[in-house]
């Protein structure tokens, strides 16, 4: 990610400054404040907040991101295990405690860039949100299809949305504006390797994994924590389409994914997907090139093996599309026992950005609607009042009584199932800086040299076609990246283009750009480092991809 705060403009750029509107200056529009480069943020943290939250209300009543999409019920079943070791030993969270033990829940499937009616053959990420319905409360995954993102600092949401969103003139999607910004944002490459590809289009949802993308927290009965990562696995196995499949589906159909999935279910071929966990000890792993709170980055599976914990079956359509679908509300902060939150700075923004777009969208009662409630535990509250509201929460024995703490009645804090303290120490100075490792290229080329031929072969005609549409200067600063990420990813991009190495090896960084010695060594060897060496090594996405065929050959 960029890290330019306080370093003022370069020379000879004579823009306008960038400020909020208490007219204050941006001096760092791209990290958060937080304790130390990688612990975590500061409530107080004016900037972001102000900007995430009039992100949160740009538009009324549709979502402003996932606003396409399709609902289903169904259960999730766990095996009490992780593998074949005892889930206790790794977290005390009741949904996963027993084999055989069913939980209800909610699934939305949606697209994230495209209006409400627009087309889910879109190449566009998937949501994957599910709302657990467990006996403590509501539990919400709220992943996507694709492993990682476009950023790793929530601050830089509005800005990756703003950019994939249509012109705010023209209104269309404009792959320059796109571009624009991906040029300028290196930690997008394994994003965009993978988005770019023919995962990015899955063939539906039915044949589509499932993500968390955030690194979360496990913690067992004992307060031990571990950082992990969620992986859906589809039965039906993986399909995606190429941009010719694609067209020739939206040729014919604008909805298809959400009539595959009702279809399916109504006639009793219940999808279901296997959910893998990856496991890590909670610490900042220095032995890795990486950082494992990271979300632009995967945790290699040959050292971090996913081992299944359940399984998710979907079985009942909705009754009411809007109801359900429209109104279903999803969070990130939205956690049971046992289950936490690490510090990926990712993870933090969206945990207040998820809610506070809910109560602008639906309202600040959105949780007393039936599909949001917490049907499967008791919610006893002091929150009452505000429009829309059709209810009063349990307040105990005494209704005068709507404060806590009390000696005339109202309700009490529950006993905390552990100790309070938990995790490692942290410790840093108020800052807004970049994680110290960023690596935004290496997993990028590992990737696209894990690709099947035909997933390539598509990936290089689409980036082509897409980024062919922008700047000469944004060219060519793409076909740098791409040549840092794997020579031969580079050199197809570039051939497209009618860029050589020669044309961009004197580049230099960007400025908001720190190489390490490794990355400063490929940049001077540009297009003579070779692919990247991929023996033995497995990645998110290396499941087989089938090639659903819609297109005339």
């Amino acid at each position: 990610m960029t890290d330019v705060a306080s370093q003022g403009a370069a020379q000879g750029d004579d823009r306008r400054v960038l400020t909020n509107r208490q007219g204050h200056p941006v001096f760092d529009n791209q990290n958060q404040r937080t304790v130390g480069a990688r612990g975590p943020a500061t409530l107080e943290n004016y900037q972001f907040l102000e900007k995430i939250s009039h992100f949160d209300r740009e538009r009324i009543p549709e979502r402003v991101v996932h606003a396409r999409g399709a609902v289903a019920y169904g259960y999730f079943e766990a095996t009490g295990k992780w593998g074949d070791e005892p889930i206790e030993n790794y977290t005390r969270a009741k949904i996963f405690a027993e084999a055989g033990k069913r939980t209800d829940l909610a699934i939305r499937f949606s697209t994230v860039i495209g209006g409400r009616d627009s087309s889910e053959a879109a190449r566009d990420p998937r949501g994957f949100a599910i709302k657990f319905y467990t006996e403590d409360g509501n539990w919400d995954l709220v992943g996507n299809n694709l492993g990682v993102f476009f950023i790793r600092d929530a601050i830089k949401f509005p800005d990756v949305i703003h950019a994939l969103k249509p012109d705010p003139v023209t209104f269309r999607q404009e792959p320059a504006r796109i571009f624009d910004f991906m040029s300028q944002t290196p930690e997008a490459m394994h994003m965009l390797v993978n988005l770019f590809s023919p995962r990015g289009i899955p063939a539906n949802y039915r044949t589509q994994q499932g993500f968390g993308v955030n690194t979360y927290k496990w913690v067992n009965a004992e307060g031990v924590t571990h950082l992990v990562k969620y992986h859906w696995i589809p039965k039906a196995g993986v399909k995606s389409l190429t941009e010719a499949d694609a067209a020739a589906i939206q040729a014919q159909d604008l909805g298809h994914a959400s009539k595959d999935l009702y279809e399916h279910i109504e006639a009793g071929d219940y999808p279901e997907w296997e959910l893998r966990v990856q496991i890590m000890s909670d610490d900042e792993h220095p032995e890795l090139n990486f950082d494992p709170l990271d979300d632009t980055k995967v945790w290699p599976e040959n050292e971090f093996p996913p081992k299944p914990v359940g399984k998710m079956v979907l079985n009942r359509n909705v009754s009411n599309h809007f109801l359900e679908n429209e109104q279903i509300s999803f969070g990130t902060g939205v956690l049971v026992d046992g289950l936490d939150f690490s510090d990926d700075k990712m993870l933090v923004g969206r945990t207040f950005s998820y809610s506070d777009t809910q109560r602008y969208r639906v309202g600040p009662n959105y949780l007393q609607l039936p599909v949001n409630q917490a049907k499967n535990a008791h919610v006893a509250t002091n929150q009452q009042g505000g429009p829309m509201a059709y209810g009063i929460d349990d307040v105990g024995e005494n209704p005068h009584v709507n404060y806590e703490p009390s000696i005339t009645g109202g309700l009490r804090e529950a006993q905390y199932p552990t100790h309070d303290e938990q995790g490692p120490e942290i410790r840093g100075r108020l800052t807004r800086k970049r994680i110290p490792r960023t690596n935004d290229y290496e997993q990028a080329g590992q990737r696209y040299q894990l690709m099947e031929q035909w997933e390539k072969d598509d990936l290089v005609t689409n980036l082509v076609a897409n980024i062919g549409q922008a700047t000469r200067e944004v060219q060519e600063r793409m076909v740098w990246h791409f040549y840092m990420c794997d020579d031969e990813l580079g050199e197809r991009v570039g051939q497209g283009l009618g860029i050589s190495a020669d044309d961009v090896r004197g580049l230099p960084p960007l400025q908001s750009q720190t190489l390490s010695d490794e990355e400063l060594q490929r940049a001077a060897n540009l297009g003579k480092n070779g692919p990247r060496d991929v023996e033995g090594l497995q990645m998110t996405h290396c499941v087989p991809d089938e090639r659903e065929v819609h297109a005339a050959a």
